[in-house]
């Protein structure tokens, strides 16, 4: 008998990509023929690399846990001791950004955000936006009617939405991150293998193939905020995917610009890398505090009682980790000529309550003082009535400049272990424990319901404050901690916690509690610590055709 020695032939196909959700009105302006075989190309082309990246990431958040400290790289030293380079800067309609507000891209929050009357919209496809299949294909056909001058709304009450401002805000639009993807439509490579397409390349690629040239002619253009980034490697994927994407509609090289969130630990380490590896492509950087929080806890979570973090509300803008890493954004911004956007503070108002508008408007009056005058050329806000608090603090530092780029920080040294001094000295709390739990089964039941962005006890919360609340009371268990009273946290103290929420929350036909719940218990009170809370929800709830 021969025996066959030669190669084995493997069986290729031409790689394609696969709507599998539901096909409503209009979702074929967005899922076209066309866009399709770019979604396909992009996935052929760079979904292999982003798998590598997110192997990477996996590689990075076990070194930490096992007692590698992240450190400034010695292979990239000649990136940060090379004085001479900068970034490409801001695009057309980027070159004030005082105040940006955040917000869903859901026709009525697209609306009301191009009225706003704040100079950049971050359109949020992200932590803002729940990935039901309806939020992200028709969140891409509202973006595609506000760019045009087409987008009106009527609620179901009658009441009629349009736009009415001159000026809108510039349009960035934030893609979801590497980690997610999207079920509702499949990416089949030349090996016949069929995977989920990868959630950024889908958020990225509609808004990109349908809008881009459009924008430009607006006197814009295409515009993103980059999210989860951890390292210049993943900065250098979204760099090639710019790039083979300008190619391929024929626009010049550099039209689009990124602005980069710099809201994970190992991301602050690289913030000179990232911004070499996008020079040609990169506007600025944001400091994502809520994510980043996130982060330190997620990195550090098994490390000891030394790197246990108290109430949630304690860890604020001023503590040690957090103000190494703001000052040292600025620093690493301006003497790049990138711009540096400050984060969200959470306070919101509420027009039926003026007590609480009053602090709300005290609140983050100081905190974008602060941001002002620590050298941010911009920040953002998550409600229309704070955006004269925020400019107003602006004002008063810029003046008629657009930015203070020109501010370089040079007294500002911040060395690896300052970014990960995470001493507060402050306990634990009854309330914090029960905050937590609170506002974590409170934000997923409504993200199960489909909204992204939700006001929970005069506060804007959203997927990543729902990641540090669930994060912490995994923390506080498994570091073995009491509250100041002495009360051990256990996951039999957490369940009756569980218990007490479900009480107090308002109960109707439909609502999602049940379910919310469950989802806290896998994500809070397991033995493993899923990266992200949304993977398992999303793949539990979310991957039907809604």
């Amino acid at each position: 008998m021969r025996t066959h020695t030669g190669p084995t032939a493997i069986q290729t196909q031409e790689p394609q990509v696969e709507v599998v959700g539901a096909l409503r009105p209009r979702y074929d302006e967005i899922l076209t023929p066309e866009a399709l075989a770019f979604l396909t190309e992009l996935h052929q082309r760079f979904s292999g690399r982003r798998h590598d990246r997110l192997a990477d990431r996996m590689r990075r958040r076990f070194e930490i846990g096992n007692g590698h400290d992240p450190q400034f790289r010695d292979d990239t030293r000649h990136i940060r001791d090379d004085a001479e380079w900068q970034v490409a800067g801001a695009g057309p309609g980027l070159e004030d950004r005082r105040v940006e507000i955040t917000g869903p891209t859901d026709p009525k929050m697209t609306i009301n955000a191009l009225n706003s009357g704040a100079k950049v919209w971050l359109a949020d496809q992200e932590d803002a936006t729940s990935p039901t299949w309806r939020n992200v294909i028709e969140g891409q056909l509202s973006l595609r009617d506000a760019i045009r001058g087409e987008l009106s709304f009527t609620s179901p009450e009658g009441r009629i939405y349009e736009v009415t401002a001159e000026q809108t805000p510039t349009i960035v639009m934030r893609p979801r991150g590497w980690h997610l993807t999207e079920k509702h439509i499949s990416f089949t490579d030349r090996t016949g293998r069929s995977l989920a397409a990868s959630g950024s390349l889908v958020d990225f690629g509609l808004y990109f193939f349908h809008n881009a040239e459009a924008l430009i002619a607006n006197g814009r253009g295409p515009y993103f905020y980059i999210a989860k980034l951890e390292s210049s490697e993943e900065a250098k994927l979204w760099d090639d995917v710019f790039t083979f994407s300008e190619q391929y509609i024929g626009i010049p090289h550099g039209t689009i610009r990124a602005t980069v969130l710099i809201e994970t630990l190992p991301a602050a380490f690289e913030m000179e890398e990232i911004l070499f590896e996008l020079r040609d492509h990169i506007a600025g950087l944001n400091a994502g505090r809520w994510d980043y929080i996130f982060s330190m806890i997620k990195n550090y979570r098994g490390r000891g009682a030394r790197f246990v973090l108290p109430d949630r509300s304690q860890v604020t803008m001023t503590v040690p980790f957090m103000r190494a890493y703001t000052e040292l954004l600025v620093k690493t911004c301006h003497k790049r000529g990138a711009f540096a956007i400050g984060g969200m503070s959470a306070f919101i108002p509420n027009r039926r309550d003026p007590e609480v508008t009053a602090q709300a408007f005290e609140k983050v009056a100081a905190d974008k003082k602060r941001e002002a005058g620590d050298g941010f050329d911009g920040t953002w806000v998550a409600h229309p009535d704070l955006i004269p608090v925020a400019r107003a603090e602006f004002d008063a530092v810029l003046g008629d400049r657009p930015n203070q780029i020109d501010r370089q920080r040079p007294e500002v040294h911040v060395d690896a272990a300052e970014l990960i001094d995470v001493h507060i000295g402050l306990p634990v709390t009854n309330e914090g424990v029960h905050g937590n739990v609170s506002v974590a089964i409170r934000y997923i039941e409504a993200w199960l319901r489909g909204l992204g962005a939700v006001a929970i006890d005069n506060l804007m919360e959203d997927a990543a404050t729902a990641e540090i609340s669930r994060s912490q009371v995994w923390q506080w268990i498994h570091q073995d901690r009491r509250t100041e009273d002495g009360t051990q946290i256990t996951r039999e103290y957490i369940e009756e916690l569980i218990t007490r929420v479900l009480g107090e929350v308002d109960r109707r036909d439909g609502d999602r509690f049940d379910d919310a719940a469950e989802i806290f218990r896998e994500v809070s009170l397991g033995v493993d610590f899923p990266a992200f809370l949304t993977l398992p929800a999303y793949a539990k709830y979310l991957t039907d055709n809604d």
